[in-house]
């Protein structure tokens, strides 16, 4: 009889995991590696210290208690279930400190061997990088995990020691923070340079100069050679007297030049915040969130998702030398050889930068923003757009402009006139980031004569330096050494959410809630608001990093002095009464009197009896201006539930008027409607909303 053989059944073949943070990237990486691996995301951090006490072991070494972060219960049992079942694990967080700490945190909860070479990274999220980086696995990089570990028990000593301290003091619910706290100062010593601000008064002459019929603007320069400052009419008025308006002037000395404009260096993540909230009026942590996108990978179609953008944390200037070769491909294709820098460009990074990870680029110069345009959101689109024409023009040729000035004479008085045109466009064919315009002047030659058609004298003050914007925020603690690209969007979101600053467009204003947090810090704790003092802590940290430092010993050295200054400042610091003024009104419900009080998002009135009476009002701002639309009411400033600035009627909801912007007493002369005032770069403008009329209040009679 035949034999038949029994069907046994085949094995299913174990799969490498792979865990990284977010799930996004997880199904982009997962179709770049294949059949062979599964990809799942811890979402972030797995564990942390606990919220409900200090979680630090003051008398071990600063050993950290950590526990399982709430509500990761699922995703921790997940990443067992799915590491038992497979047949390699590799952590592929994000390539910084926090991914480091990520991962060895994750390898800690799988009981994975922190010895073996487990831990890939890769700076973009594309097929051949991702692949690569496989080639390459390493051991858990122990600096980095205790570089992490030592800001985070920086930062949770100073919290949690100082937050009690302003509850009791001050009022509940305020904290304070290392990096935060000399953010604050920053913005408060700002405010106090232009509240203590005394401005000089200056004068100027500018004058109209004709050549062959040709109008050429010039300014006064000096007498006799030299230049000379108007400090006030008088000035002004000794050198009108000199000048004879029937004569000539004559040119009597002429520079001709070229001058040539070298392009920016690619995004860090400092300058890309800074130009998105200047150009593309993004905050700081939108910016972050629209480039973690970009990063982690968009579906384009049959192409699958690809991320569009190196990793955004970085304080490096360095591009790899293949994404420079192909950037000079693609200039040479589509801009002609010209354009294309002669060599590889190498620009300078700051001093404390820890050039971990590339400048920001895109992936491929020849994902041009137009061709993507159909798969990004508008933010997105925008956003990357800045990224790719920065990056291709820092591999660009100088702009270069033939410039022009002329000394214009009479009687030793000088006149100087200054003009430029763009010769070669170069990198601005791309990205031009001060929008330079072209200044032609008639063709002067030394010994021509030139007639003055009229001249126009003006008193001008000095002014105060201009309040922060989170642009020149960010730039300001980059300088200054403070806090590390990761730190900037948070440490900015932090002081604006704890009502400590606010917004007044995209000027950073401190709050009365800020000036007494920062002064009791400022006076009790003054390491932590010296901005040298955290630059130096930090330069310690980035030490640990690169295993120069033991973080435990840096620690050391901080915490003792803080602890002896714990203590004098909870014996010393006496209770702030924040005072509830008196409203001038009573309550409409109860009739007792109404109060100002102070809450997380500013002054308010409220009923003096409360709780008993809950009763509580905006205050809004009158600017006495009668509405437009009834006629009856008052204009007032109101704020909207995002905190946005707004004018509307005192009688709503019987008037529904509401602007924008702030309208003013007058009508416009051409359609009779309401004008309003409206802030630009230029200063303050008057203009009619239905477009038709426009005047600089600065210039009226």
């Amino acid at each position: 009889m035949p034999t038949t053989k029994k069907k046994t059944k085949s094995k299913k073949k174990k799969k490498t995991l792979v865990i990284v943070e977010s799930p996004a990237k997880a199904k982009t990486i997962e179709k770049y590696l294949g059949s062979n691996y599964h990809v799942i995301a811890s979402k972030g951090h797995i564990r942390d210290l606990p919220k409900s006490q200090m979680g630090i072991d003051f008398d071990n070494n600063y050993k950290p208690k950590y526990i399982s972060i709430r509500g990761k219960g699922d995703t921790i049992k997940e990443l067992k279930s799915e590491a038992k079942k497979a047949k390699d694990v590799y952590l592929a967080s994000d390539p910084d400190r926090e991914g480091e700490a990520i991962a060895w945190h994750v390898a800690h909860a799988l009981n994975l061997d922190e010895n073996a070479k487990n831990r890939v990274t890769f700076n973009e999220v594309t097929k051949d990088a991702v692949k690569e980086s496989f080639k390459h696995p390493r051991t858990i990089d122990m600096d980095t995990v205790n570089a992490q570990q030592a800001r985070r028990v920086l930062d949770r000593i100073v919290g949690y020691s100082l937050s009690p301290i302003l509850w009791a003091k001050v009022k509940k619910g305020l904290s304070a923070g290392r990096v935060q706290s000399v953010a604050l100062k920053l913005v408060i010593d700002r405010e106090k340079e232009i509240k203590n601000f005394k401005p000089k008064e200056y004068w100027t002459i500018d004058a109209d100069f004709e050549k062959d019929k040709k109008l050429f603007k010039s300014s006064f320069y000096g007498i006799d050679g030299k230049k000379k400052k108007l400090p006030n009419n008088e000035a002004v008025q000794e050198v009108l007297s000199k000048i004879d308006k029937k004569k000539d002037f004559e040119v009597e000395k002429v520079v001709t030049r070229q001058r040539r404009r070298q392009p920016p260096a690619p995004f860090t993540t400092s300058t890309m915040q800074q130009e998105a909230n200047k150009r593309l009026g993004y905050r700081t942590r939108r910016t972050m969130s629209i480039a973690q996108q970009l990063y982690e990978g968009i579906s384009l179609g049959k192409q699958g998702t690809v991320g569009l953008i190196t990793y955004m944390r970085t304080d490096s200037k360095r591009t790899s030398p293949v994404a420079q070769a192909e950037a000079s491909k693609f200039l040479h294709e589509n801009y002609g050889a010209e354009y294309a820098a002669k060599s590889q460009r190498h620009f300078k990074n700051q001093e404390d930068a820890q050039d971990a990870h590339e400048a920001i680029r895109p992936t491929s110069v020849y994902r041009t923003p137009e061709s993507l345009k159909k798969v990004l959101t508008t933010e997105q689109y925008r956003l990357y757009k800045l990224i790719w024409s920065r990056f291709l023009a820092s591999e660009m040729t100088a702009a270069v402009y033939d410039t022009v000035r002329a000394d214009i004479v009479q009687n030793g008085v000088i006149f100087r006139t200054t003009g430029s045109k763009l010769n070669f466009a170069g990198f601005t064919k791309v990205y031009d980031n001060q929008q330079e315009k072209n200044v032609e002047l008639p063709d002067l030659n030394e010994g021509d004569k030139v007639k003055m058609e009229k001249s126009d004298n003006k008193q001008h003050f000095t002014l105060p330096p201009a309040r922060y914007t989170e642009a020149s925020l960010v730039r300001a603690l980059e300088e200054n050494g403070v806090g590390r690209p990761s730190t900037y969007a948070p440490t900015i979101d932090t002081i604006q959410r704890r009502y400590y600053v606010k917004l007044e467009g995209r000027s950073i204003v401190p709050t009365e809630l800020g000036e007494i947090v920062d002064s009791l810090i400022e006076e009790f704790f003054p390491d932590i608001t010296d901005v040298d003092y955290t630059a130096t802590l930090e330069n310690e940290l980035d030490g640990v990093e690169d295993g120069k430092k033991d973080w435990v010993k840096v620690i050391d050295e901080y915490y003792h002095p803080f602890k002896k200054e714990l203590t004098t400042a909870d014996k010393e610091i006496e209770k702030i009464q924040i005072k509830d003024e008196p409203a001038g009104f009573n309550c409409d419900i109860c009739g007792a009197p109404m109060v100002i009080k102070m809450g997380k998002y500013g002054k308010f009135y409220a009923c003096s009896r409360f709780p008993d009476c809950r009763n509580t009002k905006p205050i809004v701002k009158k600017i006495g201006v009668t509405c437009p639309k009834c006629g009856k009411g008052e204009v007032v400033e109101k704020k909207s539930k995002k905190n946005r600035k707004f004018y509307g009627c005192s009688r709503y909801p019987d008037c529904d008027f509401v602007s924008w912007d702030q309208p003013i007493s007058r009508n416009c002369p051409n359609d009779g409607h309401f004008l309003v005032q409206k802030k630009t770069k230029k200063g303050l403008v008057v203009l009619c909303p239905n477009g038709d009329y426009r005047e600089d209040p600065q210039e009226e009679k």
